[in-house]
């Protein structure tokens, strides 16, 4: 029966792939389309067959080896050639793949793409244009790489009400955090390792301020809330800030700090964050350790839902990348289409000074007595509830470390101010959310 599955696949036209771009990601999906042939032949219904590849310099030396009569630089000519049927992009950025999969889309031919920052910024409009073609959009790997994260909740949750996702969806501050935990480094000593290493770019802006994880946020929120939400309307934080002194903190409080992507129902509403926290070493996401990446989803009627695995990377990414490309040569075949994007409930965005969660908070303080009530009182006036309260002397100064019950951000923020117009506070070396389920 397999053989006869073989070649009813031979027997079908091939489906033409044009690939945009072919770095890290692009040269591995150019290697399993090429060496995986007779499986993805088999597995998609029919050959997949590469019209060509779209770099920015042909005669660069690749990792992989490519065809030189497949290279291009004309993008666009490529993806509107009228023998085209799926066209990849693997270029990332803004521009100038937005333009070319607006221009693939247009032509009726079905995309994949693993670019974060275009689907989280442009999410709707490709989704219109891709709708009004009849074409395919799919974009699993724009996610936490290999992991199926947007494949189940986009389908394996669609009966069900997502409550709340919480993850670590960027490997190379999850290896920064982890380092820094595990040895005592500083920041700049682990990112300096992690660059080293390969997990990090030279210039590491866009996971360390926390960019990358917010455009994954987004697209996270909108397929579990169905509700349109861009990277500008998640609240963002990065690890910069991130001190030895803090790993230190959460360490001696059994906790671990992770920057975390956070998308909840609240309110009445939904909110989107990225920022570092604590998490206590019980929870599950504690143990994710160096590039892994890994979201945990509660669901109304399926509970509490763990997805681990690689979350980067040219193999890992590519995997994605290429389950997207035979569920679209499936429904070619098939003369279907596959799930649009649902925006049904356009859910209010709640702001940040609404979302509630516990806090831990550092003072440097003068020692002396009667300095913790006025502290304390400055919490209490804003409905701020204290669950511990150490203090360390140092001479003429004090640690004092303040863990909270869950508060509104807003109330935090405004004791934080109060406190750091207080004469016996000498500075507010920190303040860190703490996260944890929802019953702990």
């Amino acid at each position: 029966m397999q053989e006869a599955g073989s070649r009813g696949a031979d027997e079908r036209a091939p489906l033409k792939v044009a690939l945009l771009g072919c770095g890290t990601v692009g040269s591995q999906v150019y290697r399993l389309l090429t060496e995986q042939s007779a499986d993805l032949r088999a597995r998609a219904g029919a050959p997949l067959e590469i019209a060509g590849v779209a770099v920015q310099a042909p005669d660069r030396p690749r990792h992989v080896p490519v065809d030189p009569q497949l290279l291009t630089t004309d993008g666009m000519a490529l993806v509107t050639r009228p023998d085209v049927d799926i066209v990849i992009e693997l270029i990332g950025g803004i521009e100038p793949a937005r333009s070319l999969l607006l221009a693939a889309l247009s032509a009726g031919k079905s995309v994949v793409t693993a670019n974060k920052a275009l689907v989280a910024a442009d999410r709707a409009v490709l989704h219109k244009t891709a709708r009004q073609a009849g074409a395919d959009l799919y974009y699993e790997a724009a996610v936490a790489g290999a992991i199926p994260l947007l494949r189940a909740l986009r389908e394996s949750l669609a009966g069900d009400e997502v409550r709340r996702v919480l993850g670590i969806v960027n490997g190379t501050t999850n290896f920064i955090l982890d380092r820094m935990d595990a040895s005592g480094a500083d920041f700049s000593a682990a990112l300096a390792e992690a660059q080293a290493l390969g997990y990090a770019e030279a210039d590491p802006t866009a996971d360390v301020a926390g960019f990358d994880a917010a455009s994954k946020a987004a697209i996270l929120a909108s397929i579990a809330f169905h509700t349109e939400v861009t990277a500008d309307d998640v609240y963002r934080e990065g690890i910069l800030s991130v001190t030895a002194a803090d790993i230190a903190s959460a360490r001696a409080m059994g906790c671990v700090v992770k920057l975390l992507a956070i998308c909840e129902r609240s309110n009445g509403g939904i909110s989107a964050r990225v920022h570092p926290a604590m998490i206590p070493r019980t929870h599950p996401l504690a143990a994710v350790r160096e590039a892994y990446n890994a979201v945990f989803v509660e669901a109304e009627s399926a509970g509490r839902l763990m997805f681990y695995g690689a979350g980067a990377g040219g193999q890992p990414t590519a995997s994605a990348v290429l389950g997207d490309t035979v569920a679209i040569a499936r429904n070619l075949l098939a003369g279907l289409r596959g799930p649009d994007s649902s925006t049904y409930a356009q859910l209010p965005l709640v702001p940040i000074g609404e979302a509630r969660t516990s806090y831990y908070v550092q003072l440097d303080v003068v020692d002396r007595p009667g300095v913790l009530a006025p502290v304390a009182d400055a919490f209490a006036q804003q409905g701020v509830s204290i669950k511990a309260v150490r203090q360390e002397g140092r001479g003429e100064d004090a640690n004092l470390i303040i863990m909270t019950h869950s508060a509104r951000e807003a109330a935090l923020a405004k004791t934080v101010a109060v406190l750091g117009a207080m004469e016996a506070v000498r500075n507010v070396d920190s303040v860190m959310r703490v996260e944890a389920l929802e019953d702990e």
